[in-house]
């Protein structure tokens, strides 16, 4: 798989946010992040799905953003797996691999999952959104990783801030959008997909 369709950058798009006074890094689609310092994460999702996962023993942990690809558009299989399981599969082994490198253990794990929103209506065959988020409940069950926090279907884009070290998610449910950045960026995202190999609680704010 390209570098551009999974991504974890040692050196993300990193600020400091004004509101919770702490540095944060920005999870673009297809990109995904882990960490052990007390920083935040933040994405925003429309279709797509982001888990957040944390060893909640030490705080280490990560958050990704990705789309499954439309199955009508990718050819072949691999036993039981779709080829757009494939690439679920890989964007999730990526993120908890960051996290073990970074000292995390997989038998502490615990996630919390959100997005597959129906924003990208007239776009897929069929709702990439709801496909994403069974893909993503589905992952965690057979993979015996808790989910102890979840928001995921609906209509709306949603934005994500996660705090590893504490666990503690705040999401934004965006009911008004100024602009259709969203819903352009995912375009992108998922049309890229499509020519690449295949390889405790959640608060709302406002």
């Amino acid at each position: 798989m390209n570098r551009e369709d999974i991504l974890n950058d040692e050196h993300p798009n990193r600020y400091f946010d004004p509101h919770f006074q702490i540095e944060t890094a920005k999870i673009l689609p297809g990109e995904y992040y882990a960490t052990k310092e007390e920083m935040a994460l933040v994405t925003v999702l429309g279709s797509c799905v982001s888990a957040c996962l944390r060893d909640r023993d030490t705080g280490i942990g990560g958050m990704n953003h990705f789309m499954l690809p439309d199955e009508g558009k990718l050819i072949g299989s691999h036993g039981n797996v779709s080829a757009g399981g494939r690439y679920g599969v890989h964007a999730m082994e990526l993120l908890i691999n960051q996290i073990l490198k970074l000292g995390g253990r997989r038998d502490r794990l615990e996630a919390k999952v959100f997005g597959g929103g129906n924003v990208l209506q007239g776009f897929m065959l069929s709702n990439v959104g709801e496909q994403n988020a069974e893909f993503i409940v589905e992952y965690l069950n057979q993979e015996r990783i808790p989910i102890v926090a979840r928001d995921l279907l609906d209509v709306w884009p949603r934005k994500i801030y996660f705090f590893p070290f504490n666990g503690k998610v705040m999401v934004r449910r965006l009911r008004k959008i100024n602009n259709d950045t969203i819903v352009l960026r995912e375009r992108d995202y998922g049309a890229r997909l499509f020519h690449s190999p295949i390889e405790g609680g959640a608060e709302l704010f406002k």
